[in-house]
Protein backbone atom coordinates (compact mmCIF):
# COMPACT_ATOMS: atom_id res chain seq x y z
CA UNK A 1 0.00 0.00 0.00
CA UNK A 2 1.47 3.71 -0.70
CA UNK A 3 1.66 5.89 1.65
CA UNK A 4 -0.98 9.14 2.00
CA UNK A 5 -0.01 12.38 1.25
CA UNK A 6 0.62 14.59 3.96
CA UNK A 7 -2.51 16.47 5.11
CA UNK A 8 -3.55 20.24 5.27
CA UNK A 9 -2.78 21.38 9.03
CA UNK A 10 -4.13 24.94 10.72
CA UNK A 11 -0.10 26.01 10.82
CA UNK A 12 -0.57 25.79 7.14
CA UNK A 13 -3.57 27.86 6.92
CA UNK A 14 -1.96 30.56 9.98
CA UNK A 15 1.19 30.72 7.42
CA UNK A 16 -0.70 31.00 3.84
CA UNK A 17 -2.81 34.41 6.02
CA UNK A 18 0.09 35.84 6.61
CA UNK A 19 1.42 35.59 3.90
CA UNK A 20 -0.88 35.78 1.22
CA UNK A 21 -2.42 39.37 3.03
CA UNK A 22 -0.53 41.90 1.27
CA UNK A 23 -1.70 40.26 -2.20
CA UNK A 24 -5.63 39.80 -1.73
CA UNK A 25 -8.26 41.52 -0.08
CA UNK A 26 -10.50 40.33 3.15
CA UNK A 27 -14.02 40.07 1.08
CA UNK A 28 -17.21 41.64 2.29
CA UNK A 29 -19.72 39.21 4.00
CA UNK A 30 -23.52 40.69 2.25
CA UNK A 31 -26.60 39.77 3.71
CA UNK A 32 -30.29 40.15 1.75
CA UNK A 33 -33.59 39.89 4.00
CA UNK A 34 -35.45 39.45 0.90
CA UNK A 35 -33.69 35.92 0.70
CA UNK A 36 -33.23 35.61 4.04
CA UNK A 37 -37.15 35.57 3.92
CA UNK A 38 -37.52 33.19 1.17
CA UNK A 39 -35.06 30.28 2.22
CA UNK A 40 -36.46 30.98 5.83
CA UNK A 41 -32.98 31.06 7.56
CA UNK A 42 -30.33 33.80 8.04
CA UNK A 43 -27.91 33.56 5.19
CA UNK A 44 -24.37 34.81 5.21
CA UNK A 45 -22.66 35.67 1.60
CA UNK A 46 -19.14 35.56 1.54
CA UNK A 47 -18.26 37.16 -1.65
CA UNK A 48 -14.95 36.01 -3.04
CA UNK A 49 -16.39 37.30 -6.47
CA UNK A 50 -14.93 41.06 -5.03
CA UNK A 51 -11.37 39.67 -4.66
CA UNK A 52 -8.64 40.37 -6.16
CA UNK A 53 -9.34 39.04 -9.98
CA UNK A 54 -12.71 38.34 -9.48
CA UNK A 55 -12.33 35.37 -7.26
CA UNK A 56 -10.92 32.96 -4.65
CA UNK A 57 -8.71 31.66 -6.63
CA UNK A 58 -6.20 34.70 -5.79
CA UNK A 59 -5.63 33.46 -2.55
CA UNK A 60 -4.26 29.64 -3.06
CA UNK A 61 -1.90 31.38 -6.55
CA UNK A 62 -0.82 33.98 -4.09
CA UNK A 63 0.05 31.32 -1.22
CA UNK A 64 1.95 28.77 -3.96
CA UNK A 65 3.79 31.24 -5.51
CA UNK A 66 5.65 33.56 -2.84
CA UNK A 67 5.62 30.06 -0.91
CA UNK A 68 8.83 29.38 -3.67
CA UNK A 69 12.03 29.58 -2.91
CA UNK A 70 13.61 31.95 -5.17
CA UNK A 71 15.62 29.78 -6.62
CA UNK A 72 12.73 28.18 -7.96
CA UNK A 73 10.44 30.71 -8.60
CA UNK A 74 12.97 31.82 -11.12
CA UNK A 75 12.01 29.04 -13.42
CA UNK A 76 8.72 30.33 -13.55
CA UNK A 77 5.50 28.35 -13.00
CA UNK A 78 2.69 26.56 -15.05
CA UNK A 79 -0.86 25.04 -14.34
CA UNK A 80 -4.22 23.77 -16.14
CA UNK A 81 -7.34 25.43 -15.50
CA UNK A 82 -10.41 26.71 -16.65
CA UNK A 83 -10.01 29.84 -16.26
CA UNK A 84 -9.59 31.53 -12.51
CA UNK A 85 -6.74 30.02 -11.42
CA UNK A 86 -5.14 30.75 -14.46
CA UNK A 87 -5.91 34.40 -14.10
CA UNK A 88 -4.99 34.07 -10.37
CA UNK A 89 -1.36 32.34 -10.80
CA UNK A 90 -0.54 34.98 -13.90
CA UNK A 91 -1.61 37.72 -11.22
CA UNK A 92 0.54 36.11 -8.77
CA UNK A 93 3.70 35.23 -10.63
CA UNK A 94 3.51 39.21 -12.25
CA UNK A 95 3.40 40.75 -8.58
CA UNK A 96 6.64 38.19 -8.15
CA UNK A 97 8.15 38.92 -11.39
CA UNK A 98 8.46 35.84 -12.47
CA UNK A 99 6.98 33.84 -16.00
CA UNK A 100 3.27 32.05 -15.86
CA UNK A 101 2.67 29.41 -18.62
CA UNK A 102 -1.19 28.09 -18.76
CA UNK A 103 -2.54 25.81 -20.35
CA UNK A 104 -6.44 26.53 -20.84
CA UNK A 105 -9.08 24.72 -22.52
CA UNK A 106 -10.09 26.01 -25.90
CA UNK A 107 -13.64 26.46 -24.59
CA UNK A 108 -12.35 28.56 -21.44
CA UNK A 109 -14.81 31.60 -21.43
CA UNK A 110 -13.23 34.46 -23.14
CA UNK A 111 -13.41 36.62 -20.44
CA UNK A 112 -10.87 34.42 -17.98
CA UNK A 113 -8.60 33.94 -20.73
CA UNK A 114 -8.38 37.87 -21.42
CA UNK A 115 -7.78 37.86 -18.15
CA UNK A 116 -4.61 35.68 -17.77
CA UNK A 117 -4.05 37.29 -20.68
CA UNK A 118 -3.74 41.26 -19.45
CA UNK A 119 -1.14 39.33 -16.49
CA UNK A 120 0.85 38.41 -18.67
CA UNK A 121 -0.11 34.35 -18.95
CA UNK A 122 1.94 32.39 -21.83
CA UNK A 123 -0.79 30.48 -22.88
CA UNK A 124 -1.33 27.18 -24.12
CA UNK A 125 -4.69 26.00 -25.43
CA UNK A 126 -5.54 22.25 -25.05
CA UNK A 127 -8.77 20.05 -25.57
CA UNK A 128 -11.39 20.32 -22.58
CA UNK A 129 -10.50 16.87 -21.16
CA UNK A 130 -8.43 16.35 -18.23
CA UNK A 131 -6.13 14.19 -19.70
CA UNK A 132 -5.73 16.37 -22.47
CA UNK A 133 -5.06 19.39 -19.57
CA UNK A 134 -2.76 17.09 -17.86
CA UNK A 135 -0.68 16.10 -21.32
CA UNK A 136 -0.31 19.54 -22.53
CA UNK A 137 0.87 20.60 -18.84
CA UNK A 138 3.43 17.93 -18.74
CA UNK A 139 5.14 19.66 -22.13
CA UNK A 140 4.89 22.31 -21.10
CA UNK A 141 6.63 22.01 -18.18
CA UNK A 142 9.14 19.77 -20.02
CA UNK A 143 9.87 22.42 -22.14
CA UNK A 144 10.30 25.34 -19.67
CA UNK A 145 11.18 23.92 -16.62
CA UNK A 146 8.91 25.47 -14.91
CA UNK A 147 7.61 25.07 -11.29
CA UNK A 148 3.70 23.28 -11.61
CA UNK A 149 1.33 24.05 -9.45
CA UNK A 150 -1.90 22.57 -9.12
CA UNK A 151 -4.98 24.52 -9.43
CA UNK A 152 -6.47 21.93 -6.34
CA UNK A 153 -3.73 19.24 -5.49
CA UNK A 154 -1.68 20.84 -3.89
CA UNK A 155 -1.24 21.92 0.05
CA UNK A 156 -0.33 25.32 -0.65
CA UNK A 157 -3.49 26.47 -2.95
CA UNK A 158 -5.82 24.61 -0.49
CA UNK A 159 -4.12 26.15 2.84
CA UNK A 160 -4.58 29.40 0.76
CA UNK A 161 -8.28 28.92 -0.06
CA UNK A 162 -9.03 27.91 3.42
CA UNK A 163 -8.96 31.49 4.49
CA UNK A 164 -12.06 32.01 3.53
CA UNK A 165 -13.65 30.42 5.80
CA UNK A 166 -10.91 31.84 8.46
CA UNK A 167 -12.26 35.02 7.16
CA UNK A 168 -16.24 34.52 7.16
CA UNK A 169 -15.96 32.69 11.13
CA UNK A 170 -13.61 35.45 12.72
CA UNK A 171 -16.54 38.14 11.21
CA UNK A 172 -19.86 36.27 11.71
CA UNK A 173 -20.69 34.17 14.74
CA UNK A 174 -22.88 31.26 15.32
CA UNK A 175 -22.94 29.48 12.22
CA UNK A 176 -24.52 26.22 11.95
CA UNK A 177 -24.03 25.46 8.53
CA UNK A 178 -21.46 26.39 5.64
CA UNK A 179 -22.10 25.93 2.16
CA UNK A 180 -19.30 25.82 -0.77
CA UNK A 181 -19.09 24.58 -4.50
CA UNK A 182 -16.40 21.68 -5.14
CA UNK A 183 -14.53 21.17 -8.26
CA UNK A 184 -11.41 19.80 -7.59
CA UNK A 185 -11.79 20.11 -4.21
CA UNK A 186 -8.87 22.88 -3.21
CA UNK A 187 -11.47 25.59 -1.52
CA UNK A 188 -14.09 22.68 0.14
CA UNK A 189 -11.31 20.87 1.66
CA UNK A 190 -9.58 24.11 3.36
CA UNK A 191 -12.96 25.06 4.06
CA UNK A 192 -13.42 21.62 5.86
CA UNK A 193 -10.19 22.01 7.69
CA UNK A 194 -10.11 25.60 8.70
CA UNK A 195 -14.22 25.14 9.89
CA UNK A 196 -13.21 22.28 12.12
CA UNK A 197 -10.11 24.24 13.60
CA UNK A 198 -11.91 26.84 14.53
CA UNK A 199 -15.94 25.65 15.31
CA UNK A 200 -15.52 21.41 15.03
CA UNK A 201 -19.06 21.91 15.13
CA UNK A 202 -19.72 23.66 12.14
CA UNK A 203 -21.72 21.45 9.90
CA UNK A 204 -20.15 22.05 6.25
CA UNK A 205 -21.41 20.76 2.77
CA UNK A 206 -19.95 20.74 -0.81
CA UNK A 207 -22.51 21.71 -3.65
CA UNK A 208 -21.64 19.94 -7.08
CA UNK A 209 -23.61 20.20 -10.52
CA UNK A 210 -25.57 17.03 -11.53
CA UNK A 211 -23.37 16.96 -14.59
CA UNK A 212 -20.29 16.87 -13.22
CA UNK A 213 -20.67 14.71 -9.76
CA UNK A 214 -17.83 12.56 -9.46
CA UNK A 215 -17.19 14.63 -5.54
CA UNK A 216 -20.47 13.58 -4.38
CA UNK A 217 -19.72 9.90 -6.53
CA UNK A 218 -16.57 9.83 -4.71
CA UNK A 219 -17.69 10.38 -1.26
CA UNK A 220 -20.33 8.08 -1.71
CA UNK A 221 -17.49 5.10 -2.82
CA UNK A 222 -14.97 5.72 -0.53
CA UNK A 223 -12.36 6.68 -3.53
CA UNK A 224 -12.26 8.82 -6.14
CA UNK A 225 -14.49 8.01 -8.87
CA UNK A 226 -13.53 10.32 -12.04
CA UNK A 227 -15.80 12.04 -14.06
CA UNK A 228 -14.79 11.40 -17.90
CA UNK A 229 -17.20 14.18 -19.51
CA UNK A 230 -18.24 16.63 -17.37
CA UNK A 231 -21.11 18.32 -18.53
CA UNK A 232 -22.26 21.96 -17.22
CA UNK A 233 -22.71 25.60 -17.21
CA UNK A 234 -20.69 26.16 -14.56
CA UNK A 235 -17.31 25.81 -16.39
CA UNK A 236 -15.29 26.14 -13.02
CA UNK A 237 -16.48 23.12 -11.45
CA UNK A 238 -15.95 20.47 -14.31
CA UNK A 239 -12.24 19.12 -12.72
CA UNK A 240 -12.06 16.01 -11.09
CA UNK A 241 -11.44 16.05 -7.37
CA UNK A 242 -7.61 15.71 -6.05
CA UNK A 243 -6.03 13.29 -3.47
CA UNK A 244 -4.93 15.65 -1.08
CA UNK A 245 -8.34 17.42 -1.11
CA UNK A 246 -10.51 14.23 -1.17
CA UNK A 247 -8.59 12.99 1.91
CA UNK A 248 -9.58 16.28 3.78
CA UNK A 249 -13.02 16.17 2.53
CA UNK A 250 -14.04 12.56 3.93
CA UNK A 251 -12.54 13.70 7.11
CA UNK A 252 -14.41 16.98 7.57
CA UNK A 253 -17.35 17.34 4.84
CA UNK A 254 -20.52 15.94 6.08
CA UNK A 255 -22.08 15.55 2.45
CA UNK A 256 -21.88 16.95 -0.82
CA UNK A 257 -25.12 17.79 -2.69
CA UNK A 258 -25.99 18.29 -6.93
CA UNK A 259 -28.06 20.62 -8.28
CA UNK A 260 -29.03 20.92 -12.06
CA UNK A 261 -28.10 24.07 -14.04
CA UNK A 262 -30.93 25.47 -14.55
CA UNK A 263 -31.19 25.64 -10.84
CA UNK A 264 -27.33 27.21 -11.19
CA UNK A 265 -28.65 29.52 -13.35
CA UNK A 266 -31.74 30.39 -11.47
CA UNK A 267 -30.29 30.88 -8.34
CA UNK A 268 -27.38 33.42 -9.88
CA UNK A 269 -29.94 35.28 -11.64
CA UNK A 270 -31.70 35.93 -8.17
CA UNK A 271 -28.41 36.92 -6.71
CA UNK A 272 -27.80 40.07 -9.67
CA UNK A 273 -31.66 40.70 -9.32
CA UNK A 274 -31.74 41.00 -5.64
CA UNK A 275 -28.56 41.13 -4.29
CA UNK A 276 -27.48 43.70 -7.27
CA UNK A 277 -23.92 41.90 -7.82
CA UNK A 278 -22.50 39.53 -10.45
CA UNK A 279 -21.43 36.08 -9.95
CA UNK A 280 -21.02 33.46 -12.67
CA UNK A 281 -22.68 30.13 -12.57
CA UNK A 282 -20.11 28.29 -10.43
CA UNK A 283 -20.26 30.85 -7.53
CA UNK A 284 -24.21 30.72 -7.70
CA UNK A 285 -23.76 26.77 -7.11
CA UNK A 286 -24.06 26.60 -3.32
CA UNK A 287 -27.24 29.18 -2.87
CA UNK A 288 -28.99 26.86 -5.86
CA UNK A 289 -28.58 23.95 -3.28
CA UNK A 290 -30.83 26.57 -1.02
CA UNK A 291 -33.13 27.25 -3.60
CA UNK A 292 -33.91 23.62 -4.60
CA UNK A 293 -33.89 22.46 -0.66
CA UNK A 294 -30.82 20.34 -1.31
CA UNK A 295 -29.26 21.58 1.43
CA UNK A 296 -31.94 22.05 4.46
CA UNK A 297 -31.38 25.77 5.79
CA UNK A 298 -34.85 26.57 8.03
CA UNK A 299 -34.53 28.47 10.86
CA UNK A 300 -30.45 27.98 10.47
CA UNK A 301 -27.62 30.47 9.84
CA UNK A 302 -25.74 29.83 6.83
CA UNK A 303 -22.43 30.86 5.58
CA UNK A 304 -22.77 30.96 1.70
CA UNK A 305 -19.38 31.05 -0.29
CA UNK A 306 -20.22 32.88 -3.53
CA UNK A 307 -16.45 32.03 -5.11
CA UNK A 308 -16.28 34.35 -7.94
CA UNK A 309 -18.01 36.86 -10.95
CA UNK A 310 -16.30 35.99 -14.07
CA UNK A 311 -17.90 35.43 -17.08
CA UNK A 312 -19.02 36.58 -20.45
CA UNK A 313 -21.59 39.66 -20.66
CA UNK A 314 -22.49 38.48 -24.27
CA UNK A 315 -22.99 35.26 -23.29
CA UNK A 316 -25.35 35.31 -20.18
CA UNK A 317 -27.85 32.14 -19.84
CA UNK A 318 -31.20 33.89 -19.78
CA UNK A 319 -30.32 35.72 -22.67
CA UNK A 320 -31.52 35.08 -26.23
CA UNK A 321 -29.45 35.04 -29.21
CA UNK A 322 -30.60 37.60 -31.48
CA UNK A 323 -32.08 36.80 -34.72
CA UNK A 324 -30.35 37.07 -37.76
Amino acid sequence: MGSQPPGLTWALIEEARARIAPFIRTTPVVTSTTLDEQAGARLFFKCENFQKGGAFKARGASNAVFSLPGSEARRGVATHSSGNHAAALARAAQLRGIPAYIVMPHNTPLAKRAAAERAGAIITLCEPTLAARERAAAEVLAATGAILVHPYDDLSVMAGQATVAVELLEEIEGLELLLAPVSGGGLLSGIAVAAHALRPQLRVLGVEPEGADDAARSLRAGRIVPCEHPDTIADGLRATIGVRPFAEIRRYVEDIVTVPDAAIVSAMRRIWEVMKIIVEPSGAAAYAAITTGRAEVRGRRVGVVLTGGNLDLDSLPWIKPARE
